[in-house]
């Protein structure tokens, strides 16, 4: 969860003067974030776990900022997809990204606070790709429930939106996408011709949790040099 995106963002909010409040089911990657800024708060639960989450977020104190950002990546044709690795996926991508958002969105409302909600989703819910059958449908019900979540929380003043990118270079995106043999096909499909940046996500998903979003909810942005365009 911390190894790319989701680290940064931690990183940025706690620039912007944010008090952070990180969760990961790894204690050893909060921990060293944490070196890395000290000012942050950390939680260690596994998220796909529903009365876990509910019992370690109980007591964490008002939010008015959430970004979901846990996800899972398991790439398989169809017809090895198991039940174990759907219950998986489903768990983090959806199941796990729900249940903390209704945590978070009670508390908005009990207090009568605003608040602004941030999912990070993938052009993987807008296009087919390869091997990745259940991931993509995973993400197409984060921006599913984006969309009806803003609905039902714009009238209490929570803006509920998704970033959706392309193939960010992470650590682990530089490593998976470093063989030009299954990178230039990719690349052939953004018009920009280049994978994103972690920069350019962070950028997006602080602008939506931002004042100067203040009219924008139910929105799924492609952060993904045009690839969906095409």
């Amino acid at each position: 969860i911390f190894l790319g995106i989701g680290r940064d963002i931690v990183k940025q909010l706690a620039t912007c003067g944010a008090e952070v409040i990180a969760v990961s089911r790894s204690t050893d990657l909060l921990a060293s974030l944490q070196q890395e800024v000290p000012s942050i708060k950390i939680v260690a639960v596994d998220l796909s776990n529903w009365s876990a989450t509910k019992e370690a977020l109980s007591n964490i104190g008002p939010i008015d900022l959430l970004v979901n950002n846990a996800g899972l990546a398991i790439l398989e044709p169809l017809l090895d997809v198991t039940e174990e690795h759907v219950d998986q996926l489903f768990g983090i991508n959806v199941k796990a990204l729900m249940n903390v958002t209704q945590i978070v969105a009670k508390d908005l409302m009990a207090r009568k606070a605003p608040g602004a909600i941030v999912n990070v989703s993938s052009q993987a819910s807008m296009a087919g790709l390869q091997d990745h059958t259940v991931y993509c449908a995973t993400k197409g019900a984060v921006d599913a429930f984006t969309r009806a979540c803003a609905l039902e929380l714009g009238p209490h003043n929570i803006r509920v939106n998704s970033v959706n990118p392309t193939v960010i270079m992470t650590a682990m995106g530089r490593l998976g996408w470093s063989d030009p043999a299954k990178a230039n096909p990719m690349l052939e499909k953004i018009p920009l011709r280049r994978f994103g940046e972690v920069k350019e996500v962070v950028d997006a998903v602080l602008y939506l949790l931002s004042n100067r979003s203040s009219m924008i909810t139910g929105t799924c942005l492609p952060i993904d040099g045009g690839f969906l365009a095409v």
